[in-house]
């Protein structure tokens, strides 16, 4: 008998939906996001003296982000800039608005 994955009872848009619920799942990213949404871009250390956070603590929170599609990070030695990927926060408002219809 053939085992059953996640993906045979999820569409990938329920899926796609709960990674990014995930990632907006801690006050630290919303905050992050709200910054990144009120500028172009900011550099990690420009958002380690705004929030009240060790900046290794940034970096994960970031990362989380990052690997939910919700920001993009350039590097440029030494720093890393980062945006709100324009593309998939549209997507994460699109799909979230689904739900809570």
């Amino acid at each position: 008998m053939k085992t059953l994955s996640k993906s045979d009872y999820f569409t990938t848009e329920q899926e796609q939906t709960a990674r990014f619920a995930k990632a907006l799942g801690h006050p630290v990213r919303i905050a992050i996001l709200q910054l990144l949404n009120s500028q172009a871009c900011c550099f990690h250390g420009d958002m380690a003296e705004v929030l009240p956070i060790a900046k290794s603590t940034l970096s994960q929170h970031l990362n989380e982000l990052k690997d939910a599609g919700l920001i993009k990070g350039t590097i440029t030695l030494p720093t890393v800039k980062y945006c709100v990927n324009k593309e998939n926060w549209e997507l994460a408002k699109q799909l979230l608005n689904a739900v809570l219809k």
